[in-house]
């Protein structure tokens, strides 16, 4: 029987073969790598991916997919809402070997499974798409890289340089955590419904050495930089400075827009201080 795409999933499955052998060719896995597909829906990626790796691991939370998902005994299906899954303890349960019956090696299988990541790539519903690349966040550290396919609106906010209507909450904390680059661009067409929008391919690496900053300051400061992106930020972003006691030498009199990544990465560590 034929799977009827559900709207409340966001469900648009890639169907163009041409699109399908371009994302595999940039992803490029290697036997050995642990692929990580977020919504792997009617398998479409998921076939070609496997020619080229030993096993995988697919989050899928619709029951129906899920049922046909389990059939693959290469697979590794995870029945689950993404926002839900805590990829430290994913990535220590699929590198650590963990059914392994012999204690020692055990051991040692956890101690190297700590320096391995994974690899994550899926066809995000546009829905979710940004709690997604948020809630990852979480879990930078254990990723080699990610490789998405989006909505266009949002690949260019991802990827926006400053004094542009695109940057804003979304560019910097990605920004400052990874290296982004807008792959290619998809067409309504290559989607089986169609969606209404077009798609884009992006590839998230994270930095090796990404600056240090307490995460829930910078996320804050910036969340009020841009509450009201049109209003100076000595208007939103000032009172918030003076609350905490902030002494330090930054010009307020610009709007949230014109501040680059590094400034706002700066005064937050001012602010930790």
């Amino acid at each position: 029987m034929k799977h009827i795409p559900r709207k409340r999933f966001g469900q648009h499955f890639l169907v163009d073969q041409g699109v399908i052998e371009d994302i595999v060719d940039a992803i490029a896995p290697k036997k050995g790598d642990w692929v990580i597909e977020i919504g792997p829906g009617m398998g479409a990626m998921t076939g070609p991916l496997l020619k080229m790796l030993e096993q995988m691991c697919v989050i899928e939370l619709d029951k129906d997919l899920v049922k046909t998902l389990q059939l693959n005994t290469q697979l590794k299906v995870i029945p689950c809402d993404v926002l839900k899954v805590n990829f430290h303890h994913l990535a220590d349960e699929l590198f650590s070997g963990a059914n392994s019956r012999d204690t020692s090696a055990e051991v040692t299988s956890n101690a190297l499974a700590k320096d391995k990541k994974l690899r994550i790539v899926g066809n995000l519903p546009y829905n979710i798409s940004t709690p997604i690349l948020f809630h990852l966040l979480d879990y930078v550290d254990r990723v080699e890289d990610q490789h998405f396919m989006l909505q266009k609106e949002v690949v260019q906010r991802m990827v926006a340089n400053p004094f542009t209507s695109d940057y804003g909450r979304l560019s910097i904390m990605l920004q400052w955590r990874y290296e982004m680059h807008s792959l290619l661009d998809v067409e309504p067409n290559a989607f089986d419904p169609p969606p209404r929008v077009r798609s884009a391919v992006i590839r998230m690496t994270p930095r090796a050495n990404p600056p240090q900053v307490e995460f829930g300051v910078f996320q804050n400061l910036v969340q009020v930089a841009f509450s009201q992106r049109r209003k100076l930020l000595r208007h939103t972003l000032g009172h918030w400075l003076e609350e905490r006691g902030y002494a330090g030498d930054f010009d307020l009199k610009r709007r949230a827009e014109e501040v680059s990544v590094q400034e706002f990465i700066a005064l937050a560590q001012g602010i930790q201080k």
